[in-house]
């Protein structure tokens, strides 16, 4: 998981290099007033975007199967969790009632 967020970081960060340089060189309009670099940093967003999602689509896949993983496994311990409550208060119910 670690490694498609520093992939995703990697891109948007390549992506904001190109915009700052193509924005500073005149190629792309620098923004309204005063908000050139909100302007660079959302290009960034809406360039980087649609890249990420294409390019990282197998590391996406392989977070995914983690993820998946992880829900399943904590799940189980739940699951486990409560059957032992149960257990036990079945258990005191059954001393509680001979007593």
């Amino acid at each position: 998981m670690l490694r498609y967020t520093l992939m995703r970081l990697g891109i948007f960060a390549g992506c904001l290099v190109v915009v700052w340089g193509l924005v500073y060189s005149g190629i792309v309009p620098r923004g309204l007033g005063n908000s050139n670099g909100m302007w660079v940093v959302l290009l960034s967003l809406v360039i980087s975007a649609p890249i990420s999602f294409v390019v990282l689509r197998k590391e996406r896949d392989r977070a995914s199967v983690q993820v998946v993983r992880r829900v399943d496994r904590m799940k189980a311990n739940l699951d486990a969790n409560r059957s032992q409550e149960d257990g036990a208060d079945d258990a005191t119910r059954a001393q509680g009632q001979t007593s």
